[in-house]
């Protein structure tokens, strides 16, 4: 079931998000060479402690840490611990809050150093398909328009759509209805309307789709190797437009 929120929750939601806005951006300024990824949590920690929030991630279905590191095969849910950053990498921040009862929920994909152009490609090409997505959030729209823009931005650039992960809605949990995959034909689904809030978030590859997770139970790697790349952004779909929450 959807259910669609008030615009008092919808504020709240606002906070949320920009607060988990604000502490991505610290983690960002953190992002070097040489830095061990588990450095990055404890940025996500120390902000949580500051602002007075609760990790979202950290607990959920034993889920060890405050955010999720995937570094370039890795799509996503990579564990924070000892790796170090090197030159070259491409590494995916995905982050949440829980405030006043209430979650926010985003994710980007930095260049650490200097990349290779294909994997700045890959970047730019995943952070345009959210773009995309985010102008198809309108009043009487339908879902999978959400999705098939995705698809159109990420394939026409000659990437692919990692099918296995899906964006959702968001409210009182951090997962609600609807799923929302990142590909298929538009026109389908549940009409949109004032009140839902989504988190979109296309996962890519410059490979194939398929993915495999690893032995830890959580990290979720391309099949082939191939780098990987993620953004996510909470949306508010309201009678004036769409708001997007979790952008500074």
């Amino acid at each position: 079931m959807i259910l669609l929120k008030s615009p008092q929750e919808i504020a709240k939601m606002e906070k949320a998000n920009r607060i988990v806005a604000e502490i991505l951006e610290e983690m960002k300024e953190r992002v070097r060479p040489g830095v061990e990824t588990r450095e990055l949590d404890e940025v996500a920690e120390e902000g949580c402690r500051r602002h007075k929030v609760e990790p979202a991630f950290k607990g959920y279905r034993g889920y060890p840490a405050s955010v999720c590191i995937s570094v370039n095969e890795e799509v996503v849910h990579g564990i924070p611990g000892p790796r170090r950053l090197k030159d070259g990498d491409l590494v995916s921040l995905d982050f949440g809050v829980r405030y006043d009862g209430y979650y926010g929920d985003s994710a980007l994909t930095l260049a650490v150093g200097q990349v290779a152009p294909a994997a700045r490609k890959l970047m730019e090409a995943t952070r345009e398909s959210l773009d995309a997505a985010i102008a198809q959030v309108k009043v009487g729209a339908r879902l999978s328009d959400i999705s098939h823009a995705v698809q159109t931005v990420v394939e026409a650039q000659g990437f692919a759509v990692i099918r296995e992960f899906v964006g959702h809605g968001i409210g009182r949990s951090l997962h609600e209805d609807p799923q929302i995959p990142n590909f298929g034909p538009p026109g389908r689904g549940p009409v949109l309307q004032a009140g839902m809030t989504l988190a979109i978030e296309p996962m890519t590859s410059s490979g194939s789709w398929r993915v495999r997770v690893l032995a830890d139970g959580w990290t979720a790697v391309t099949q082939d190797g191939s780098l990987a790349a993620h953004f996510e952004h909470t949306v508010a779909l309201t009678e004036k437009g769409v708001l997007v929450l979790s952008r500074l």
